[in-house]
């Protein structure tokens, strides 16, 4: 299926989600670093300053000690992904079955929930932005589920035509938690007259910096265990100027490579992607309904390099 006719049919489903999105506020501060895998002078330091808190499963480093394994979605319609499929428990159980064939002895399987917390729409909205916020009692019920089965919940972001900033800095108290992590979707960040899902949006290697930044200071202030970070990307202008994303201590920043369509075009883009960004994490993602045949967890852990997360949508 061609990739704007699946944009068009997800923004159908976006038209009927009610809008309640509240106010702009102010950018996500600039930072030094931008994500990835820090060094071990870094981490060994960072370990012996902290408290025992520990990812979901134990230990303090996301890569290379795991893999992560993530479903994603919202519940508002089954178009936005297969987390929104079912209640948040079920989805969580569908996704451990799920995660299972990825699991090694050597590199256990970390399960994920990637919630979208802010969904692009096909409305202005009361903002203005082309955006809907998820609210608080959604975003508890899905970090309840991931933590009864001792999986992270991961926030994603589809800002529309706001900023991801803002977006960032309404999450803090859930980005505070050890086992919360953050996804932006450049994807759905357009510009001003621009319509979400009627064009393919970008977002800037200083923006990506600057939210691993943000989350790097989080780490560091409250002693926490790693920090996932997903940046989704298709085409080579989803992130802009991306020789200048960085490493950001305490952060796993990874590239998922999102495109769907046959195996062939999928492994050539994941390929390319990644050596693009040699110094951050590997990511993969699968369509259950757009991929022209979805890949089996065994081809996927036969791609060299592997992936550090594995998505489905």
């Amino acid at each position: 299926m061609e990739r704007a006719v699946v944009r068009r049919r997800r923004l159908a489903a976006l038209a009927v989600v009610g809008l309640a999105a509240l106010g702009a506020g102010v950018a996500v501060g600039a930072s030094s670093g931008g994500g990835g895998r820090p060094d071990a002078t870094e981490r060994t330091a960072s370990e012996r300053a902290a408290p025992a808190t520990q990812l979901p499963g134990g230990g303090r480093r996301l890569f290379p000690d795991r893999r992560v394994v993530a479903f994603y979605g919202n519940p508002r319609d089954p178009e936005l992904g297969a987390l929104g499929i079912g209640t948040p428990a079920h989805a969580a159980r569908r996704l451990l079955a799920q995660a299972r064939p990825y699991d090694r002895r050597t590199r256990h399987v970390l399960p994920a929930l990637e919630l979208i917390s802010t969904v692009a729409t096909a409305a202005p909205g009361p903002s203005g932005l082309y955006r809907d916020r998820m609210s608080a009692a959604m975003i508890d019920r899905y970090l309840a589920a991931a933590r009864r089965v001792h999986a992270l919940l991961v926030l994603d972001i589809q800002p529309g035509r706001g900023q991801f900033g803002p977006e960032i800095e309404r999450l803090a108290r859930w980005l505070r938690e050890p086992d919360v992590g953050l996804a932006l979707d450049p994807e759905w960040h357009v510009g001003p007259g621009q319509l979400p899902g009627k064009v393919i949006g970008s977002t800037d290697a200083d923006v990506v910096n600057a939210a691993a930044g943000y989350l790097s200071r989080i780490v560091r202030e409250r002693a926490l265990p790693e920090k996932l970070l997903l940046v989704h990307r298709f085409t080579d202008g989803m992130i802009t100027r991306d020789e200048r994303l960085r490493p950001s201590p305490g952060v796993a920043t990874v590239v998922n490579v999102d495109g769907f369509g046959s195996t062939v075009v999928k492994v050539a883009k994941y390929h390319a992607f990644i050596r693009r960004t040699p110094t951050l994490g590997r990511g993969f993602k699968l369509f259950y309904k757009e991929d022209v045949r979805t890949m089996a967890p065994g081809a996927v852990m036969a791609l060299s390099p592997r992936p550090d997360v594995v998505v489905y949508e």
